[in-house]
């Protein structure tokens, strides 16, 4: 049970869950216990500081902070070592994040304004999308297998969330005072300063967030702007193999000499090597999902629809906008920015990504939910009758958007073939003897397959990972390396290794030179054939060779066909390996792998 609730799916249906039990205490009996708690005065008082808000503003204002500083942390992770390093991918994004923003706002003051205008204040209410609520729908009503579509959608919200947060901050933000506004832009100076050093330690950041926070509450600007930005500053950056090898060095001296001392190492040592902004998500994305936002929902989901509101809010203008400005505004502002940005070159989608995924997908992002209901608080105020009959909005939408989703992704499935949206899973070619490099018996029971680069620092050479099963399978295991050079010396590396075999020296060869990875220029590599023995005047003829340069290319047009985009990408029984590639990992999928074989060769 809890490891599923830590699941996408797991997530949103915890969140269906409280939302309900949120209504149903606001229209029982106990009602006024409900709406009473929200009000319920906490504060503290250091000295001459102090701070005193209702339980409801400590929820909106200060646990909800929390949540979007994580997204603040995700958009940078994006930008350092994701999706939006790619710069087509990021400006359709962009594209089809601003046009998700405008249109749902468009609808919603289209039709309230066509009823008189009252209610014009919360066009803020469909602008944002529930990140959490949208991926839970998609591992649920979504294609079979959606990675891809997972990973445009998130590059999508990123610029959502962002436009979102921003209009919090600037338009529903309450009276500014400048001093307490002045001490905020001064941290978020020091956390950029802070984060140009590099600081691995995250005591600093967290301390001037906190003081960030404080400032940001008294300024009057709302603090989830303040969340944003702080989480926009925490650096990020890819896993730095030098500071790996370091920790395992000092995990080495903790196992021979085992101390308090040597273990504080070890944690200090590991922690150099992740960046804090990787560190900090991951010790806030569980308890963001399973507890921040859930207790959010059931602070401002519960609206008491006694006495005619539910009746009043299917003739309510406001009502209706926040239903067409979230389900058909972000279905056609998403959808046909990407269709048009596509057609006219503006931008790519992800590859095994089709239109009809996207419009699912753009119908998903009608689920507003947490910051729909923020907003609606701040603009109505969520007990206000237009507050209550906007909520009731928020929460109809979610259930159309999610019913259009699932409706549009089983069409796109027969109508055009998209049964999923994903990267492929299997590996093409499938393996060849007479082609593939392979370590082991050709007829093993076990096929692992990994596509490297020998620059790559975590491939299965590299980090030992092969050595270990190779003791724990022996024989049982046959081990296929297919080249995937996209490091600065991969491809000269690639094609030196295939002029290796050519001499019947591959496997020497790839063992030799991922132990000298700092040093693979076309002299190093000469140098190399030279140690090993090889015919060097014919090592130079084959490394140059057009032979060896397509032997490269077709392990370039397996990697493509086969969805391996990434060293090390591992392939077990001809399927991809989705997630960690660890020893310990790969042993267990092998022997999954194995027992399914032995139960399929016994006979019934």
């Amino acid at each position: 049970m809890g490891r599923w609730l830590r699941t996408e799916s797991g997530s949103a249906v915890l969140l269906v869950l409280v939302t309900v039990v949120a209504l149903v205490w606001a229209n029982s009996a106990l009602s006024n216990t409900y709406f009473d708690l929200w009000h319920v005065e906490v504060g503290f008082d250091i000295g001459p500081f102090g701070l005193h808000m209702d339980l409801h503003h400590w929820i909106n204002d200060g646990l909800m902070v929390v949540f979007f500083f994580l997204v603040g942390l995700e958009v940078r992770q994006e930008f350092a070592h994701g999706s939006l390093r790619d710069h087509s991918r990021a400006r359709l994004a962009l594209i089809a994040g601003v046009a998700g923003v405008v249109v749902p706002a468009l609808v919603y003051v289209l039709v309230v304004a066509a009823s008189g205008g009252e209610g014009l204040e919360g066009w803020g209410a469909v602008v944002g999308t529930d990140t959490a609520f949208l991926l839970g729908a998609l591992a649920i009503v979504g294609p079979r297998l959606s990675g891809q579509l997972r990973v445009f959608l998130l590059t999508l919200t990123v610029v959502d969330d962002f436009l979102a947060v921003s209009i919090i901050g600037i338009v529903y933000s309450d009276e500014i005072r400048p001093i307490p506004l002045l001490i905020a832009l001064a941290c978020l100076v020091a956390l950029w300063a802070l984060g140009r050093t590099r600081l691995w330690s995250a005591a600093p950041y967290v301390l001037l967030v906190i003081i960030l926070w404080f400032a940001t509450v008294a300024s009057g600007v709302h603090a989830s702007l303040a969340g944003m930005l702080a989480g926009l500053l925490i650096p990020a950056y890819a896993t730095r193999r030098h500071k790996v090898v370091a920790a395992r060095q000092l995990f080495r001296d903790f196992w021979q000499s085992p101390s308090a001392a040597s273990a504080r190492a070890v944690d200090r040592g590991l922690a150099r090597g992740i960046s804090v902004n990787e560190r900090m998500h991951e010790v806030l994305r569980l308890p963001t999902a399973l507890l921040i936002v859930p207790i959010f929902a059931l602070a401002n989901a519960g609206v008491d629809l006694r006495g005619g509101v539910l009746a009043e809010s299917f003739v309510s203008p406001v009502t209706w906008g926040v239903i067409a400005g979230l389900v058909l505004g972000k279905l056609l502002g998403i959808g046909l920015a990407t269709f048009f940005a596509v057609k006219l070159g503006a931008g790519r989608l992800p590859e095994g990504v089709g239109m009809g995924s996207v419009f699912g997908g753009a119908a998903l992002s009608g689920i507003g939910f947490t910051v729909s209901l923020l907003i609606i608080g701040l603009a109505f105020g969520p007990t206000s009758d237009l507050g209550r009959l906007a909520t009731v909005g928020v929460l109809v939408a979610m259930v159309l958007a999610t019913l259009l989703g699932w409706v549009i992704f089983k069409v796109a499935a027969k109508r055009w073939g998209e049964e999923t949206a994903d990267l492929p899973m299997l590996l093409t070619p499938p393996v060849d003897p007479e082609v593939d490099h392979i370590r082991g018996p050709e007829d093993a029971q076990l096929t692992l397959v990994e596509f490297v680069d020998f620059e790559c620092p975590y491939c299965a050479h590299a980090t030992g990972s092969w050595e270990d099963l190779r003791a724990h399978f022996g024989d049982d295991l046959r081990y296929v390396v297919r080249q995937l050079p996209h490091h600065p010396h991969g491809p000269i590396a690639a094609r030196a290794s295939e002029a290796a075999s050519k001499q019947g020296m591959f496997w020497p060869w790839l063992d030799f030179v991922f132990t000298r990875q700092h040093a693979l220029e076309r002299d190093d590599l000469i140098g190399y054939a030279t140690e090993l023995g090889l015919d060097v005047d014919r090592f130079v003829q084959d490394l140059d060779s057009d032979e060896v340069r397509q032997r490269v290319e077709r392990d370039l047009a397996s990697a493509e066909a086969s969805g391996a985009h990434a060293t090390p990408t591992f392939f077990i029984e001809g399927r991809r390996l989705l997630g960690s590639y660890d020893a310990r990992v790969l042993t267990a999928a092998l022997e999954t792998s194995r027992r399914g074989t032995r139960t399929q060769e016994t006979p019934s």
